[in-house]
């Protein structure tokens, strides 16, 4: 099973660097929304960041458990003595003496206490990390799919804008062989050659906000910005990705059930409680301490090296630490305690902030469903105006204003449906992961 995890594990990042490899081209390189999702949960730097502090709250709870055991100390030690001294009986004499010895030293000073809470608030924080990988893994899945519906109502309105051009330059043609024929007038080929410049010009800008668009989806991506993405779904259509028949009082809930942000914040809040319990409890259990010394010893009086031996010492006690950092430490309490209070403050501000998110989200889905549905009525309507229009067959200045305006109509109404459906389309995904729900973090 380990070996099929790994196996998986190579055949995705070979896959992500092949991708990323044969972005050198100077193509615009299609992707498409699967791939997109998948890109940010493994390339993102974000989240490998978030990664690396998962890692580090391992490591920190692996020092915490490492402070329960003892360690060893080998080493020599030399000694030598030249002039007075004072016996142990009390007389002051000249002595010449040296003494060395060899061996190893294991001890173990353990604060129970403070170990066994710290190993228990490092514990949590390893569960607030996992869970801010997680959110932070939604965050950057959210971008991405809201960076790929930029990408494609960009590519759509640089569509949009090309086919305004060649309306108006079909029109404009038609007018000047008409003009040449002496039934329409230089003015009204003027006006239609004005509106054409302005679509080029509006074209020229959609094309500029295509490329910022590739631009920062790539950022997102981790993939260089300097190649051009191109979405693989040119034509934008409306999702389905949540249950327009939830209530928000349901989504609300599912959101508390579900948010890695909350997940994080309780384990948060258990580190704090854990810290304070040190704080108070963890004086009261005792610190231990042991030692025990294998070796030999060795040295005489003068120069003499003689009478090496082995030699052991072994030590055991138990103490109790009063004032500071111990028992009666009462600052060392209240400022734990005020930590744990500011977690769970911060816990109920974030409750209100998910609740914010979740009514915003469920507004935007409902307000964008129905402008898709209006749009989508004024866009059928601007291509029958149009029509109508053109089927006309003299050349009089009303007519002219009139095809100029409906093809005008006709372009703002592409471009109002085709951004409601992208803002549809992405106010889905926001709802997703305002709820915690798998539209959010799908790959």
């Amino acid at each position: 099973m380990k070996m099929r995890r790994w196996s998986i594990g190579v055949l995705e990042c070979w896959s992500i660097a092949l991708l990323a490899s044969s972005l050198g081209a100077a193509e615009p390189h299609l992707i498409d929304l699967p791939t997109a999702l998948q890109l940010a949960g493994a390339q993102n730097l974000d989240v490998k960041i978030a990664r690396e502090k998962v890692a580090e709250a391992k490591a920190n709870h692996e020092s915490a458990r490492l402070q329960f055991f003892p360690w060893l100390s080998p080493g020599a030690g030399y000694r030598k003595h030249e002039g007075r001294i004072q016996a142990v009986d009390g007389p002051v004499f000249d002595a010449s003496k040296q003494s060395y010895n060899a061996g190893a030293t294991l001890t173990a000073q353990v604060d129970i206490g403070d170990a066994l809470y710290k190993t228990l608030a490092a514990r949590q924080l390893i569960h607030a990390a996992d869970h801010a990988l997680d959110a932070q893994r939604q965050d950057t899945i959210l971008a991405a799919a809201q960076g790929y519906f930029d990408l494609a109502k960009a590519q759509v309105a640089v569509g949009v804008a090309q086919e305004a051009v060649r309306i108006s330059q079909d029109y404009e043609n038609q007018l000047q062989r008409a003009v040449e024929a002496g039934i329409a007038l230089r003015g009204d080929e003027l006006r239609v050659r004005v509106q054409t410049e302005r679509n080029q010009l509006a074209l020229r800008q959609a094309q500029e906000q295509q490329r910022i668009a590739a631009a920062r989806l790539a950022q997102i991506l981790r993939l260089d910005p300097k190649v051009e993405l191109a979405a693989r779904d040119v034509e934008l259509a409306p999702l389905a990705l949540v249950k327009n028949d939830a209530t928000l009082d349901a989504l609300v809930g599912q959101a508390y059930g579900s948010r890695p942000e909350l997940r994080q914040s309780h384990a948060l809040t258990q580190a704090a409680r854990e810290t304070k319990d040190g704080a108070v409890y963890g004086p009261m259990i005792p610190t231990v301490g042991a030692q025990a010394f294998a070796g030999g010893l060795g040295g005489g009086t003068g120069g003499s090296t003689g009478s090496f031996g082995d030699s052991e010492d072994y030590f055991f006690g138990v103490s109790w630490r009063i004032g500071q950092g111990g028992l009666g430490d009462f600052g060392r309490i209240r400022a734990a305690e005020a930590r744990l209070k500011q977690s769970q403050l911060v816990g109920e501000k974030l409750r209100d902030e998910i609740t914010r998110q979740v009514v915003e989200a469920h507004t935007r889905v409902h307000s964008q469903s129905d402008q898709v549905a209006t749009a989508k009525k004024a866009l059928a309507t601007a291509e029958e105006n149009l029509r109508l229009a053109r089927q006309r067959k003299q050349f009089g200045v009303a007519n002219v204003l009139e095809n100029i305006q409906a093809e005008q109509e006709l372009t703002r109404t592409r471009n109002d449906y085709f951004g409601a459906v992208a803002e549809f389309n992405k106010a889905q995904y926001a709802l997703g992961r305002a709820t915690g729900s798998a539209a959010a973090s799908k790959k």
